[in-house]
């Protein structure tokens, strides 16, 4: 994982394990990677990954079972999209109205590659008859 110098690891690290949760590769009530584990594959300090499991969990977005390891809250995909949602709409999409008005880019053309987006996004989940085929 790359960290950026602008934001703090612990809360990067946050986003990742967020982004696990909402791409559902940890389900809720499943065992997230131990603190050790997930340091050592991202190559930070122990602290700083219990950091983020407090952080997270303070954010009810995982739960710790005493002795067992840190656990995906049932309703964590909820809480990780109310959370990253408000974040983005106060912290970054001020900096993309700036940009997009310094650039003259319409709200025309970003509809129009919004849904270009939408639909190559859609071509990468396999739909119903595709499974059935």
């Amino acid at each position: 994982m790359e960290f950026k110098d602008n934001e703090a690891i612990y809360l990067q690290i946050a986003g990742y394990v967020s982004e696990q949760i909402l791409r559902q590769p940890w389900g809720p009530d499943e065992k997230i990677p131990s603190v050790r584990d997930l340091a050592g594959e991202l190559q930070v300090n122990p602290n700083t990954v219990m950091r983020t499991y407090e952080f997270l969990q303070n954010q009810g977005v995982v739960y710790n079972k005493r002795g067992i390891g840190f656990f995906v809250a049932p309703d964590a995909e909820t809480r990780v999209k109310q959370f990253r949602r408000e974040r983005f709409l106060q912290q970054e999409l001020p900096g993309f109205f700036n940009t997009i008005s310094l650039l003259g880019i319409g709200f025309d053309e970003l509809q129009q590659r919004y849904q270009a987006f939408q639909a190559g996004q859609a071509a990468l989940i396999p739909t119903i008859t595709d499974e059935k085929q």
